[in-house]
């Protein structure tokens, strides 16, 4: 990047969907920079010396801005001259700061939500009377300060956005960021472009070349290890390390017992054709020992990430490998709460699942700072094969956490053979292509059922088929019935053990899209 292009800053307050903000601007071609929420007046100056600020977007955020220690920002920032965006927990705390009132709202609301455009100008401006539009809040401004206006509402929200036509200083409830709200390209396009008066100069970087050349200077003349999984994330991971590593880079396959069917000869006959070599480690006794006894979720994702690390070291130690080489994603490091302020949603394996001591001198994640659509488009371009270009995503910990309650063998199995059903019956209906992911649960549940004019008691098995972009919000697939019901008497028929099937109609937010 050359020259003092035209830069939005977004201010990170811990929400979920923070550097889907400034990823949002970035697609603008409109550079974005994400900072901490405590960033002081003095530091956005020289960063406008650097950048040419042209607007502040403060994050959403998990916090109430009553909260003893909620994060807040310098009231000299509102005074800098910068155009202002809150969404959200940021919409919330520039009212409580300037002397409006939030409280708790009588009713959250969480997910889609309707709201009515009372003013379409500004941030608004294009928009119809009525929108959809994402909400995920608790707290309320009731009141706002002095010299605001409104610009739309809900039934539970009465100053669901606001601005102030002087200030330039403007607050949306929801969250134009992700795509479950409808418009809300158009609502960020207003304030980047009218309000902010952004030029669309900013063009990315070559990212494989950046990536390529960091891992060679952070490994040097040592060795590494890249955990491979044979999902995109790893895949893409291993492809950039062998372009910087070359010989001195082995990819290590874990056998938990936890994969989907055929999984180890699928992931080591692809990878050894695109001339990455590649170690398979038969670790299934160990995995199965360790989640004896173990019902709670957290609890086994953070065992099986410790247990990846052991091996990861074990064969680190016969080949002489000190650098650890992880597919780790964005998505992966929010949910697993690895900034201030932010809530931990679950422990992802690789991320806040990695145990505190471990022999590597160091863990690089080239990925990390990306979706799971931007890894697809760089897949492409190294040139994986479309068969693990477009590979639905599949946990790290694997079908362990598609088992609700203790895993053994036994619920692997059934699991593993009801995940093979939805999958063929998805593919073979045509709908995969328009599909986030799709997968069977195994739940702690039993019913009766009837078997051959007999009575039978066994599992209940959930379907998940979820649309998505890029993980960070989801809703559930509105596949036809004849669908649903090839999947539910496959299983029924094909599984002995399982009775019943019922259906996920559960978006995310409220929802994860797996279950533990």
């Amino acid at each position: 990047m050359t020259g003092r292009l035209d830069t939005i800053l977004v201010l990170d307050f811990g929400g979920q969907y923070c550097h889907l903000i400034a990823r949002r601007v970035r697609e603008f071609n409109v550079y974005s920079e994400i900072v901490p929420f405590d960033v002081s007046p003095n530091e956005i100056k020289k960063m406008d010396a650097r950048f040419n600020v042209k607007g502040l977007i403060l994050s959403g955020g998990p916090s109430s801005v009553y909260e003893r220690d909620a994060p807040k920002i310098e009231l000299g920032i509102l005074d800098l001259g910068f155009p202002v965006l809150g969404l959200c927990y940021g919409h919330q705390l520039v009212a409580h700061l300037l002397g409006g009132k939030v409280e708790r709202g009588i009713r959250q609301e969480y997910g889609t939500t309707i709201v009515t455009i009372g003013k379409p100008i500004e941030v608004l401006k294009g928009l119809d009377r009525v929108e959809e539009v994402w909400m995920s809040h608790g707290d309320t401004v009731q009141s706002l300060p002095k010299g605001f206006e409104v610009l739309a509402y809900t039934e539970n929200c009465p100053f669901a956005a606001y601005f102030h036509r002087e200030k330039k200083v403007y607050g949306l409830q929801w969250h134009p960021e992700v795509v479950h709200t409808k418009h809300g390209e158009r609502m960020l396009r207003n304030f980047v472009f009218d309000v902010c008066k952004c030029q669309p100069l900013w063009r990315p970087f070559s990212f494989i070349d950046e990536q390529v050349r960091e891992v060679k200077e952070k490994v040097g003349n040592g060795k590494a290890i890249i955990a491979l999984s044979g999902g995109i994330d790893s895949s893409t991971a291993a492809i950039i390390a062998a372009k910087a590593l070359g010989g001195k880079l082995t990819a290590v396959f874990v056998n938990h017992g936890f994969m989907r069917e055929k999984e180890p000869e699928f992931v080591k006959a692809t990878f050894e054709r695109l001339g990455v070599k590649v170690k398979v480690v038969d670790a299934r006794k160990r995995f199965f020992r360790k989640m004896k006894d173990i019902i709670e979720p957290e609890k086994k994702r953070r065992i099986i990430g410790r247990e990846f690390v052991r091996v990861f070291e074990k064969v680190a130690r016969k080949i002489g490998a000190e650098y650890l080489i992880q597919g780790t994603i964005y998505p992966d490091r929010i949910e697993s709460g690895f900034r201030k302020h932010s809530d931990k949603i679950k422990t992802h394996h690789n991320v806040a699942g990695l145990p505190t001591k471990i022999e590597f001198k160091a863990v690089i994640e080239p990925l990390k700072d990306l979706y799971k659509d931007e890894v697809r488009k760089l897949a492409k371009e190294l040139g994986l094969p479309d068969e693990i270009v477009w590979r639905q995503p599949f946990p790290g910990p694997g079908l362990a956490v598609r088992i609700v309650g203790e895993v053994t063998p036994e619920k692997v199995e059934l699991v593993r053979k009801a995940d093979k059903i939805v999958s063929e019956e998805i593919e073979k209906s045509g709908f995969k292509d328009g599909l986030w992911q799709y997968f069977a649960v195994l739940t702690d549940t039993k019913s009766t059922g009837v078997k051959g004019d007999s009575r039978a008691y066994g599992y209940v098995v959930a379907v998940r088929l979820v649309e998505s972009r890029e993980a960070m919000t989801a809703s559930f697939a509105k596949v036809p019935y004849s669908v649903l019901e090839r999947i539910s008497t496959r299983i029924t028929n094909e599984l002995p053990a399982v009775t019943r099937v019922v259906y996920d109609v559960t978006h995310k937010p409220p929802a994860t899209i797996e279950w533990e």
